[in-house]
């Protein structure tokens, strides 16, 4: 039995990258007001006529050229906010699960590796904010997941957001969270 999950607010609450960011801004913030002016047109176009999600993110992921040691910055912070994994997913987590994620992969990873299970995220460059390929995110979450498991079959996913529809549409069973509060997914 194979169960999916997204990961902002569904396991984590609140979000991952978001929150990274926030870290980041505390620890280093010349850093990011030096590569914050980057974002502000590209959100602007994103919120106004439907700009590239995926370019809004490798603007706001641009600050990653200057951090000077990424991966034990994705550890400090994993250190101080894992506990933002839902205790009901702790508790019937299972070993093949798949966390499927718009994050970034490298921003996960560490969690994943720590809890035994799979990941398919967004491919960004940690040096450099690029994206390689495409946001995972809506059906590319289900082509990812096909790529990874080409006879794969979802038995139950898990996510706070309908633009999860393609996963949940694959799934037997689908469920939506809102605050780790569990509701059976109703637009199935």
């Amino acid at each position: 039995m194979l169960n999916t999950y997204d990961f902002d607010k569904t396991i984590f609450y609140p979000d991952s990258s978001v929150t990274f960011i926030k870290h980041c801004f505390r620890k280093y913030p010349w850093i990011m007001l030096k590569n914050f002016p980057g974002v502000i047109p590209q959100a602007i176009a994103y919120a106004v006529n439907g700009g590239s999600a995926a370019k809004l993110k490798e603007k706001l992921f641009a600050f990653l050229k200057d951090i000077p040691d990424i991966d034990g910055e994705v550890e400090r912070f994993w250190a101080e906010h894992k506990d933002g994994i839902g205790e009901w997913y702790l508790r019937q987590k299972k070993d093949d699960d798949v966390i499927i994620s718009a994050s970034p992969e490298f921003l996960l990873e560490p969690v994943c590796r720590e809890f035994g299970v799979n990941l398919i995220g967004t491919r960004m460059d940690k040096h450099s904010g690029k994206i390689d390929g495409e946001n995972c995110h809506d059906k590319e979450k289900v082509r990812r997941f096909y790529e990874r498991y080409p006879d794969g079959h979802s038995d139950e996913f898990y996510s706070d957001s309908m633009s999860d529809l393609p996963m949940a549409e694959i799934s037997d069973r689908a469920f939506m969270l809102k605050k780790h509060v569990i509701s059976p997914w109703l637009n199935k």
